[in-house]
C-alpha cells in the first residue's frame, strides 16, 4: 500500500450459493446456471477519490492482481465508457474475502466500484444499466448491484428477489485458490441438472437437501477442499460456495454457528458471519 485515501469506505460484501445447479450450456460456451445467492456481512471495503485528469489509479498492492486484470479497475474504466466522463478515480482496495474462495470478492468488489463511482461522477445511470455492465465484467457482478437476495438463473443475469430465513453461517477458507474457469470446464461436471421449482427453495433449505453441482469437481481435484467439507460435516453440514475454495454450514442463530467456530482445530481458518437481506449500498 502506496497511499491512503480519507473519507468512509465502501463496502463489497461476500455471497453464498446456498445451491448452485448446472442445468444446460449455451451454443458460445457459457453456462446455464440456476442459485440461490445470499449476502453476507463479511466484506471487502473500497474508497475512492474522483481525479480530474480521467487516470483510473488502484492504490492497493494485490499480489498476482495486476491493475490491468483487475475487475475494480475495469469496472471504473467501463463505466467511464458507458457514460462519457472526462473524470477519473484513485481506488484504495482493503481485502478481506479471500481470492478464488468462491464468496464473489473481485464481484463485489467491481460493483461496489460502479454504484460509488456512478454517484461520485454523477451519472446518473439506473440500477439496470449498471447491471448491464457489471455482466460484461462477470457473471456475479449483477446480482451485486441488484442489491438483495435473489433467486439467479441464466448466466446470472436473470434475478428475482428472494426471502432467506434469517441465518448465521460458519465460512471456512481452504488454503488455496480455486480457478472457477477450471471447474466449469471440468468434463466430468454434470451439465443436465433438473432445475427447481422458486417455490420448493424454502422446504428444500430446510430440510438439508439443496446441493452444489460443482462441489464433486472441486473436491475431488482438491482434497483439502474434502478435508474442510468432511469437518463441517460433523459439526452441521456443510456445502462449498460457488466454484470454491470456501465451504460453509448454516445455523438458526449466532451462537450456535459461534460455538462450532470455537471448536475449529487451529490448523483451519473461518468466520462466522450473518445472512443479510440487502446489500448496504442498495440504496445508494
Amino acid at each position: 500500500m502506496t497511499e491512503r485515501l480519507p473519507g468512509p469506505g465502501y463496502p463489497a460484501p461476500a455471497k453464498l450459493n446456498l445451491f448452485l445447479h448446472v442445468v444446460g450450456r449455451r451454443a458460445d460456451g457459457y453456462h446455464l446456471l440456476q442459485s440461490a445467492f445470499t449476502l453476507i456481512d463479511r466484506a471487502d471495503q473500497l474508497r475512492f477519490a474522483v481525479r480530474s485528469d480521467g487516470q483510473i489509479r488502484r492504490l492497493s498492492d494485490l499480489p498476482d492482481v495486476p491493475p490491468e486484470a483487475d475487475l475494480v479497475v475495469r469496472a471504473a474504466r467501463a463505466l467511464q465508457a458507458a457514460c462519457g466522463t472526462s473524470l477519473g478515480a484513485d481506488i484504495e482496495l482493503d481485502k478481506a474475502l479471500p481470492l478464488g474462495g468462491g464468496l464473489g470478492g473481485g464481484s463485489s468488489d467491481a460493483a461496489t466500484t460502479l454504484v460509488v463511482l456512478n454517484r461520485l461522477w454523477g451519472a446518473r445511470l439506473t440500477r439496470a444499466q449498471l447491471q448491464a455492465i457489471g455482466g460484461g465484467l462477470g457473471a456475479d457482478v449483477p446480482f451485486f448491484v441488484f442489491g438483495e437476495n435473489a433467486w439467479v438463473e441464466g448466466v446470472g443475469e436473470r434475478l428475482t428477489p428472494l426471502t432467506i430465513p434469517s441465518s448465521w453461517y460458519l465460512v471456512l477458507q481452504p488454503p488455496v485458490a480455486v480457478p472457477t474457469a477450471a471447474i466449469f470446464g471440468a468434463p466430468e461436471l454434470t451439465r443436465d441438472s433438473e432445475p427447481l421449482k422458486i417455490q420448493d427453495f424454502s422446504a428444500l433449505l430446510g430440510a438439508g437437501r439443496l446441493r452444489n453441482d460443482l462441489e464433486p469437481v472441486v473436491t475431488a481435484r482438491y482434497p483439502v477442499v474434502a478435508e474442510h467439507l468432511a469437518w463441517l460435516g460433523r459439526v452441521g453440514g456443510g456445502r462449498v460456495t460457488g466454484s470454491g475454495a470456501c465451504v460453509f454450514a448454516r445455523f438458526g442463530d449466532r451462537a450456535a454457528a459461534e460455538q462450532a467456530l470455537a471448536s475449529l482445530p487451529e490448523t483451519k481458518k473461518g468466520f462466522v458471519a450473518q445472512g443479510m437481506d440487502v446489500h448496504p449500498l442498495r440504496d445508494l
